[in-house]
């Protein structure tokens, strides 16, 4: 059995080394271009990224229904183009996002390269947008990403055309 505080160890660990990902390292890079006063620059990049972390228990007190919040749009935004940013940096090729979604919070995230369709995801419940732990949250979009370059060698010629 763990004790509480080996707990907290492995816990620390995991942040840690999902923090040292690529990915985490460009999403922090984003965020704090963001902050255009340095109100953040004391805080530390898990502290920024507390807001991405929603747990099972808070998204239980959430509303099954209910109108995203600005912040929760804004924090969908930069998540999607950090994965963007990640295609291009992984196959050369800028990968242009579409969000689309209607007041109550469903829609649509789209990003392509030429004329490929290198993600297409359903929003939904996007006031409930977030991730258990900071390790899921670099899972999921450094698997987009790698979805998204597999396709681009798949269909080089598609994802190159004007």
């Amino acid at each position: 059995m763990t004790s509480p505080s080996n707990l907290a160890n492995t816990l620390a660990d995991d942040d840690r080394d999902a923090m040292a990902t690529p990915f985490m390292k460009r999403l922090v890079r984003l965020v704090r271009a963001q902050d255009t006063h340095g109100s953040w620059d004391g805080k530390s990049d898990t502290d920024l990224l507390a807001d991405f972390i929603v747990t099972k228990e808070q998204r239980r007190q959430m509303p099954i229904i209910g109108d995203p919040d600005p912040d929760v749009i804004w924090r969908l935004q930069i998540f999607y183009t950090c994965v963007g940013l990640e295609i291009e940096g992984h196959s050369g090729l800028v990968a242009s996002s579409i969000v689309t979604m209607n007041p109550e919070g469903f829609g649509r995230v789209v990003l392509t390269t030429g004329r490929l369709v290198v993600l297409s995801k359903t929003l939904r419940d996007v006031h409930r947008f977030g991730f258990e732990t900071l390790r899921k949250l670099t899972e999921a979009g450094t698997k987009l990403v790698d979805d998204a370059v597999i396709a681009i060698k798949a269909y080089p010629d598609v994802a190159r055309a004007p």
